[in-house]
């Protein structure tokens, strides 16, 4: 079972500096993530804000961005639009990449380096929740949605043939509306292939894991803003928010461990009590719990402790001195059973030992 160990100054990696030991469960790790990034979803749902505020946040990017000489996101989008067999792949890229190699990664670090996986997945945790901070507070237009003035076309629509992506945004066809088209500040696709970038070339071991590295947070960076779903100052926001995020690990860890310091007395006391209870409790050899109830009577049938079928035991006679449950006299189920209304003591009762000597 993975497990991350903690080390102390002469560790490597993002969990430096960190003294307890946690011991990883892919059943506990699965849910929390997808806690997390169901939060993430619907708080950006929730998050949409006025389209006109939207609109104006998207152009003060663009005019800033041409004030410092940084408008990189006209030239791409004009190369994307002008040439298929670039666009289609980046149309791809967009829609697809972003939720695949995440998770892939995480899933890597989970098995191959687990004495770092709690610390990178408290980053990626962290800084998502951060980008949704800046989704609710500056809701921003992306370049493809702003007036055909501003010199942008929306390649995702333009290619949404190709894909199973429709005209709005990167979700699948006819279901546009369950996202929010209006966070686009800051770009977590940016963001989150940075992340995958910094574990990769962190701890990857090959020349080609290294390229790999590089190489994905670049080409996403270019892939954003030539699809025209991000500026250019998104992507740097993206990358600020994960830098944001790495400065908060520790804090965010070393409160979690002291909350699972306080819990864990109250668990252990709840547990304890349990088990007490059980034990209390009396079961049979194979840990069933037995019954402690007396035999129960009624319409003249008496069911023991423990039986299934209940014997039927008539408790009166026939004028005979026979059993009225059945012919011959014999009462079913106690072969040792007096009839009702003899009594205990009678003249039979001396005859009993001669009986016994003439039968021996």
């Amino acid at each position: 079972m993975p497990q991350t160990e903690a080390k102390g100054a002469g560790s490597r990696g993002i969990s430096e500096g960190l003294t307890s030991t946690v011991r990883l469960r892919w059943w506990t790790e699965l849910p929390l993530i997808l806690l997390v990034y169901g939060a993430y979803s619907a708080g950006r749902l929730l998050a949409r804000g006025d389209v006109t505020t939207a609109v104006g946040h998207g152009l003060d990017i663009l005019r800033v961005e041409k004030a410092l000489n940084l408008n990189l996101e006209h030239p791409l989008n004009r190369l994307f639009t002008a040439h298929t067999s670039i666009g289609v792949p980046a149309d791809f890229w967009y829609a697809s990449l972003h939720y695949l190699v995440t998770p892939l990664v995480l899933i890597w670090l989970f098995r191959s380096k687990a004495v770092h996986y709690a610390a990178a997945r408290t980053w990626l945790m962290v800084s998502t929740l951060i980008g949704l901070v800046g989704f609710t507070l500056m809701p921003t237009c992306p370049p493809r949605l702003l007036e055909k003035s501003q010199g942008f076309v929306d390649t995702m629509a333009q290619y949404s043939d190709w894909g199973w992506w429709g005209g709005q945004a990167s979700a699948p066809r006819g279901l546009g509306g369950m996202t929010n088209q209006y966070a686009a500040m800051p770009s977590l696709h940016v963001g989150w292939s940075l992340w995958c970038g910094v574990m990769l070339w962190r701890y990857g071991r090959t020349p080609l894991v290294k390229a790999i590295a590089i190489a994905y947070p670049l080409l996403t960076t270019i892939v954003v803003m030539g699809t025209a779903n991000h500026y250019f100052l998104d992507a740097v926001a993206g990358a600020a928010v994960m830098g944001l995020g790495l400065l908060l690990v520790r804090p965010v860890q070393r409160g979690a461990a002291r909350v699972k310091d306080r819990l864990r007395p109250v668990v252990a006391t709840a547990l304890a009590a349990r088990a007490a209870r059980r034990a209390e409790a009396p079961s049979d050899a194979t840990g069933a719990p037995v019954a402690t109830d007396s035999s129960i009577v009624s319409a003249g049938c008496q069911t023991s402790a423990g039986e299934r079928i209940p014997h039927q035991r008539k408790l009166g006679t026939d004028p005979g001195g026979k059993s009225a449950a059945k012919p011959g006299g014999k009462p079913r189920g106690n072969k040792g059973a007096r009839p009702a209304g003899r009594a205990a003591d009678t003249g039979d009762s001396a005859q009993t030992p001669a009986r016994g000597a003439a039968r021996t």
